[in-house]
């Protein structure tokens, strides 16, 4: 009796749920020895699809076709919202949710809910305290890699963000942010007491304890309580010499 056809064969693996080709790394199973085949380059080094452009490598032609719309500018999937433009399909689904409420990614310790995985890994650091990015200069640790860039600035002293206006140079673009209202003479912050307004947040809530009459800030010799952190320091100055007097 003649053997079925090939693809007979794999329509029939494919029906019964069958993987007869398994890694020998992972263990992985597949249904036919060319997926096992491809999979295999996960494990080598072996990147066999080059770049014409930049001569960079690729282990698969997928990742290739697609990096070489970098190249090329060509964007074919377009936003039905705001009309963005996405290289590849699931970065156009990812978008999506910036429209949306979904937010399929739970938090097993608290149940917040985040709109994208790599959110809900850097949440739940939080929760394990893992801080896995590391500062070479100062042995600092971080739990995201975009604060240990904000933090190397410390030591490089580069400021990337230009004032358009003055020229300054800011370490972050929220310390921008904040020196632009300088040009425009905005204040966003509004008291909802007095209606007064604000360049920064930090300025409202400092302000706020004029009505709340909250002190957070006490002196650990006499006890007085401050507003601000700056007038206790400059109060500590008093007990300088060591005396425990209590202060008028």
């Amino acid at each position: 009796m003649a053997s079925p056809a090939p693809h007979l064969v794999k329509n029939m693996r494919k029906q019964a749920g069958e993987k007869p080709y398994q890694c020998s790394k992972c263990l992985k199973k597949f249904a036919n020895k060319s997926l096992l085949v491809t999979h295999m380059k996960v494990h080598t080094e072996v990147k066999p699809y080059q770049c014409f452009e930049c001569l960079k490598f690729f282990k698969h032609k997928s990742v290739l076709v697609t990096h070489m719309k970098v190249h090329t500018g060509d964007k074919p999937y377009t936003c039905p919202e705001c009309l963005k433009k996405f290289l590849q399909k699931s970065s156009l689904e990812l978008h999506m949710r910036v429209h949306s409420e979904e937010k399929p990614y739970q938090c097993s310790e608290c149940l917040k809910n985040f709109k994208r995985k790599p959110e809900l890994v850097s949440h739940m650091r939080i929760h394990t305290g893992e801080k896995p990015h590391k500062c070479s200069e100062c042995l600092r640790k971080f739990t995201q890699h975009t604060n240990l860039v904000r933090h190397m600035r410390v030591h490089t002293g580069e400021k990337p963000y230009k004032c358009p206006e003055c020229l300054n140079a800011f370490s972050q673009k929220s310390y921008l942010d904040v020196h632009m209202r300088d040009h425009t003479g905005e204040k966003p912050y509004k008291c909802s007491e007095c209606l007064k307004n604000f360049k920064q947040k930090s300025e409202l809530v400092i302000h706020m304890r004029v009505h709340t009459r909250e002190k957070p800030y006490q002196c650990s010799v006499c006890l007085r309580n401050f507003t601000q952190k700056s007038h206790l320091t400059r109060h500590m100055k008093v007990h300088a010499d060591g005396k425990s007097h209590q202060c008028s």
